[in-house]
């Protein structure tokens, strides 16, 4: 046992001034709209009396809210890992007399502000006790900033030079809030005479991206930068368990990169709510501890948002994943309850209610940070594995390589990559994506209070169709019928085991059953359920299920967002997204150019239910929220086909007068 390290420290700096109740001053970032004031010289003799950067426990409201507002993680390790940006001199140095003419005639800004050479920004980098980043045109005097930054001092590989490399590839800092909080810390402009068409010549920065994985061709991209991108629907259907190049990529940041030997040498700290820590590296996990196998999902919260995002016909904010933010896996590595106790920690205080600790805190090299409740860390039926396995490989990079927690049943936010830091606390991890990123509200909510509602934790249960085939033409009763081939997978969290998948070939007029498809031996009576259940359903849609558009106009149906916004399958296309994007370029669009009163189409919904008798919501209407997570509803997709003529004979014969004519169609 050690004592208090001190690379908790900035840890610690960031639960001391993690988001409090604080009246924030909202302002704009257009200087025309706000009225500021030349910093008197007292200001500038106040900043240059400090000799260090200040307390967290002295910190400035607007410190505080910064952190709470643009404290991104994401950020500070962008900082950290890259190396200082270079400015290109000879792009925007000019001589002093025509830089002063030029800005005498040309520069309208606020005359209130001062200007700065960017020759004097270069002195307020890293190592001033002021340092300067700049932004655009604008120069922000960060020194009140740094104590209260989640990653300590490594925001100052910005200083002296501009931030807006960084924010160019982690687009999620441009958003308004972020101008807002940001523009308190202004301070002045730069210089006319070294403006390049109004702004600073870019810097050159290194990209952080640029050591990430290849990717298999097959994933479904929806960001680039970081990679996200989903299991393809032919894999979803065709394994039980998902090929590691084939399993869904979530990543926050880029993929941290390690050689084998640095791996091996990866220390994991465990700290004890009393501060004393110990030590791990992976080859002690390796080799001191009893091996696990536990085969589980892991599923995004914002699996099949996109879904909600249609059939609500309301927006949701986050990646807008169809069915593939899923996949299933068979992890090995040491259960998280052996080491806890052999780090000192007595899961008996847990179970008869005397434990100070209630939340164990994950954090990973790249600085993402979760949390789960201690019982369910310690609970011998929880399975809680620090897994260094996937699939009899070593964990590849994108999937948490050298080390990762794997939490079965939760939603897959809390299992950790790149694991080096397990805290037991009484309180939740401070990260946003603890406290803010992974929960849910009303449909009425749109401004929310995230301390009001939990975190996510254990799934709902969750159904997809990943495959439809049509067959050909039948006869069935007096009616010709079309056959049908569907699959897909389904799903519930806290080991509850999937018992019925239901499906519907006319949007929830009539139902049958899927068969389930037996992937695995059947659950021990004190065991869970972690997995997923494949299943099948072959059938047949009646001819008069098919409907034309001149259908249901005639029969007065009036279509609502759930039905319009059904996935037209065969005819909506799937396509990747550009890096700053999340959303599809056509999705739910109808591009059948064919005007043939022929073609005719049918909703089929799905929905399971589990052990707990726990089912899937009828409408994501009545779930949406503004995050878009659990989209859980029916899956519906609109199914078209061509209908033969002689299918189309018989209907009409079915429906004629005896006096009328036979068709001359034959029968398909």
């Amino acid at each position: 046992m050690t004592s208090r390290a001190p690379k908790c420290f900035a840890r610690q700096l960031h639960q001391s001034a993690r988001p409090r109740n604080i009246s924030l001053r909202r302002t704009s970032p257009t200087p025309q709209s706000r009225p500021f004031t030349r910093p008197t010289a007292a200001r500038h003799s106040r900043v240059a009396s400090r000799a260090q950067t200040p307390h967290p426990q002295n910190l400035s409201p607007r410190a505080v809210a910064l952190l709470a507002g643009i404290g991104l993680a994401s950020f500070a390790y962008a900082l950290y890992r890259t190396p200082p940006a270079a400015f290109d001199a000879a792009a925007v140095l000019q001589s002093e007399d025509d830089g002063y003419a030029q800005a005498a005639t040309h520069d309208d800004r606020d005359p209130n502000l001062p200007r700065f050479r960017i020759s004097e920004i270069r002195k307020h980098d890293g190592k001033s006790k002021h340092p300067w980043v700049t932004y655009g045109d604008k120069v922000y005097d960060i020194t009140e900033w740094i104590a209260a930054h989640p990653g300590g001092p490594v925001i100052l590989r910005a200083a002296g030079g501009s931030i807006e490399p960084y924010w160019n590839i982690f687009t999620i800092h441009k958003n308004q809030y972020v101008y807002d909080i940001l523009n308190q810390y202004l301070i002045g402009y730069v210089h006319q005479a070294d403006l390049v068409n109004g702004k600073p010549a870019q810097e050159a920065i290194e990209d952080p991206f640029a050591d990430d994985p290849v990717r298999h061709p097959d994933l479904i991209t929806r960001t680039l930068k970081p990679r996200n991108a989903e299991t393809p629907e032919p894999a979803l259907s065709a394994h039980f368990i998902t090929p590691n190049e084939l399993f869904y990529v979530r990543n926050h940041m880029w993929v941290p990169k390690l050689s084998p030997d640095e791996a091996e040498a990866h220390v994991l700290t465990v700290e004890l709510p009393d501060g004393t820590t110990k030590e791990y590296t992976l080859r002690d996990l390796k080799t001191k501890f009893e091996k696990r196998k536990v085969t589980a999902v892991l599923q995004c919260s914002g699996n099949r948002r996109s879904h909600m995002t249609q059939g609500s016909g309301r927006p949701t904010n986050g990646l807008q994943w169809e069915a593939g933010a899923i996949s299933n896996a068979s992890w090995e590595g040491v259960l998280l309850a052996d080491i806890l106790a052999d780090a000192g920690f007595d899961a008996a205080t847990v179970r008869d209610g005397t434990s100070e600790a209630q939340h164990v805190q994950f954090s990973g090299m790249e600085a993402y940070g979760s949390s789960i409740p201690i019982r369910k860390a310690v609970d011998p039926q929880g399975d809680v594995l620090l897994a260094y396995g996937m699939n009899g490989q070593p964990l590849p990079r994108d999937h948490g390589y050298p080390l990762r927690s794997i939490v079965p049943g939760h939603v897959a936010a809390r299992s950790v990559k790149w694991l080096s830091h397990i805290t037991l606390s009484d309180e939740e991890s401070p990260t946003q994506w603890q406290r803010k990123d992974y929960k849910c509200f009303g449909p009425n909510q749109t401004k929310v209070d995230w301390e009001s509602a939990p975190a996510i934790q254990e799934l709902p249960v969750q159904s997809a169709i990943t495959g439809v085939k049509l067959g050909g033409w039948k006869a069935s009763g007096e009616s010709p019928a079309k056959e049908v081939a569907l699959n897909g997978y389904a799903y519930s969290g806290g080991g509850r085991s999937v018992i019925r998948v239901d499906v519907s070939l006319d949007d929830g007029k009539t139902w049958s059953q899927a068969d389930l498809l037996r992937d695995e031996a059947p659950k021990k009576l004190d065991g869970k359920a972690w997995s997923w259940k494949r299943w099948t359903f072959n059938g047949a849609v009646p001819l008069e299920a098919f409907k034309t558009p001149e259908d249901d106009a005639s029969a007065g149906h009036d279509d609502t967002d759930e039905d319009r916004n059904t996935i037209r399958r065969g005819t909506a296309r799937r396509s990747a997204n550009s890096e700053g994007g999340g959303q599809q370029n056509s999705k739910g669009n109808n591009n059948n150019n064919n005007n043939s009163s022929s073609r005719r189409c049918t909703t089929v919904a799905i929905k399971a239910t589990d052990e707990a008798y726990n089912t899937q919501p009828e409408s994501h209407a009545a779930t949406w929220n503004v995050r878009g997570n659990l989209a859980t509803a029916w899956h519906r997709v609109q199914v078209c086909t061509d209908c033969s003529p002689g299918a189309i004979a018989l209907e009409k014969k079915k429906k004629k007068p005896l006096h009328e004519k036979k068709s001359s169609h034959e029968e398909e």
